[in-house]
């Protein structure tokens, strides 16, 4: 298993996305350049990465501002809500 970090600067970097989330990666993806570029662009983006993280039954989630994870099968990202105390 890899992880791969990924700037997203354009609409069309979504599709080496796809195939990085299809292959199992653990995806750290930067969205500001695309931010700054084109905002509807982004959330488009933003909309299409989730849908095929959760068709992939992958997990998807922000880092902050600037970043998203996303991680296949088997890896869940740790939230608030999840915590056993």
């Amino acid at each position: 298993m890899y992880l791969k970090a990924i700037t997203l600067r354009d609409y069309s970097d979504v599709h080496s996305v796809r195939d990085d989330i299809k292959k199992g990666m653990i995806l750290v993806l930067r969205v500001t350049p695309l931010a700054q570029k084109n905002v509807d662009e982004l959330r488009k983006a933003v909309e299409e990465i989730y849908s095929i993280a959760k068709s992939a039954d992958a997990d998807i989630a922000r880092l902050g501002e600037e970043r998203i994870i996303v991680t296949p099968v088997g890896v869940k990202i740790w939230r608030a809500e999840y915590d056993l105390k």
